[in-house]
């Protein structure tokens, strides 16, 4: 019985495991070497770049599949509405937890920061944001990880197109189906080299910025890590245990963390895309719910960012001495914090638009960017970690309120390859 648990313990662990150490050790290199650490850049680079090619495809692929699968239009509709209250949800739950926190530890006190003007930078056009967020010019924009929303909203149109079409375009889903496991393959092949690139990666990351880990910005940093830690545990403890009792949140506990090694590393909600879906798949959640909540909640689920927005907000309401009280301050805050979060678009450096949002719609000088920034930078990885395995979360959350809340015994997964 023994050797069955440690088998059952290794073979749930054993990948997290690896990764945590090569990432651990990494980070070692980074500190022991400095700079010199970052010849060892492009080991990472290549893991990074070969799971931003794979996503792109595998969105399309996994989004058109699951829709065209769905003969009933009625739950598609269910599945997009519950996946938008869950997302909405959770987000206000995350801004109202860093909003309490931020009152009675407020990030900015007693950080003395001098401010400089940056170079070119443009302001933020709110409506034209809004439209370039959600659709592109030209068809061959759309194969870009830089246009995720328009990439999704088209996946749902062309998987509906085919769900019309019935019996008609029946070759076209199955095909979609073999391809989405082909490129779940790939990803999973990937995942050997994970440990060599992440420690990289990690390595050359620590090695060059380590330093400003220290500098001004610690307190805003003391305040968010143990925060993050503390969400990851707690709220999601409670949203598994709402999706699926403490069955549901040992199975999201259990498989979750090479998700949440792979987005904290990768800094990119995007590029964990592909653990989340199989992650979801391990824990039973159905093909059709997990590959419509995951992708989009890539690029819309964001309660890390909405922890990170709020305290960038306050920082900033400290730098200026505006004092950060009253409803309608903590309202406006909210609402930014959700829609700088869906604007960001899951890639790494998409923080800035959404930071550049912040500045512009509370009438901050520019000379505020470059700090905001900065904070942005040094909060961006736990900040992505919550973003992405949230998804896996909300996933399980859906299945609870569509399949009931006996989902975990149906075993929706069985028959699936």
């Amino acid at each position: 019985m023994s050797q069955v648990d440690k088998k059952g313990f290794w073979q749930y662990y054993r990948l997290p495991i690896i990764l945590l150490l090569s990432i651990v050790l990494g980070s070692i290199i980074g500190f022991i070497l400095g700079e010199r650490a970052t010849v060892l850049k492009p080991l990472g680079d290549i893991f990074i770049n070969i799971m931003f090619t794979i996503v792109v495809p595998l969105v399309f692929i996994t989004i058109s599949s699951a829709v065209s699968s769905i003969v009933e239009m009625k739950r598609l509709g269910r599945i997009i509405g519950y996946m938008l209250l869950v997302f909405v949800i959770t987000g206000l739950i995350a801004s109202f937890i860093m909003i309490t926190t931020v009152n009675i530890l407020p990030p900015a006190e007693g950080v003395n920061i001098s401010m400089e003007t940056p170079e070119d930078v443009e302001a933020l056009n709110t409506a034209d944001q809004i439209v370039k967020a959600i659709t592109v010019t030209d068809f061959p924009e759309l194969i870009s990880r830089r246009n995720m929303l328009p990439l999704i909203i088209f996946s749902i149109f062309f998987g509906v197109c085919i769900s019309l079409l019935g019996e008609k375009a029946k070759a076209v889903s199955n095909l979609l189906n073999v391809l989405n496991e082909v490129f779940l393959k790939m990803v999973s092949l990937t995942m050997y080299y994970a440990p060599i690139g992440l420690g990289a990666y990690f390595a050359a990351l620590v090695g060059e910025f380590g330093p400003e880990l220290l500098g001004s910005y610690a307190k805003a940093m003391a305040i968010y890590y143990p925060l993050t830690i503390l969400y990851f545990f707690i709220a999601f403890y409670a949203y598994s245990y709402y999706a699926g009792g403490r069955r549901g949140a040992s199975l999201f506990f259990k498989n979750i963390f090479p998700a949440a090694v792979t987005s904290l590393a990768t800094q990119s909600s995007i590029a964990s895309i592909p653990v989340n879906l199989a992650v979801a798949k391990r824990i039973g959640v159905p093909k059709d719910i997990r590959d419509i909540v995951i992708p989009i909640g890539a690029t819309t689920h964001m309660d890390g960012s909405c922890l990170s927005a709020i305290l960038k907000i306050s920082f900033m309401f400290g730098i200026f001495g505006i004092p950060f009280e009253g409803i309608k301050t903590y309202v406006i805050a909210i609402l930014i914090s959700i829609l700088s979060g869906i604007v960001m678009s899951g890639v790494p450096g998409g923080g800035l638009i959404g930071e550049m949002l912040i500045v512009n719609l509370y009438g901050f000088p520019m000379e505020a960017f470059p700090i905001i920034a900065t904070i942005g930078y040094l909060v961006d990885p736990p900040a992505t970690m919550l973003n992405s395995t949230g998804d896996t979360v909300a996933s399980m959350m859906v299945t609870r309120i569509i399949e009931g809340k006996d989902w975990l015994n149906k075993k929706l997964t069985e028959n699936e390859a």
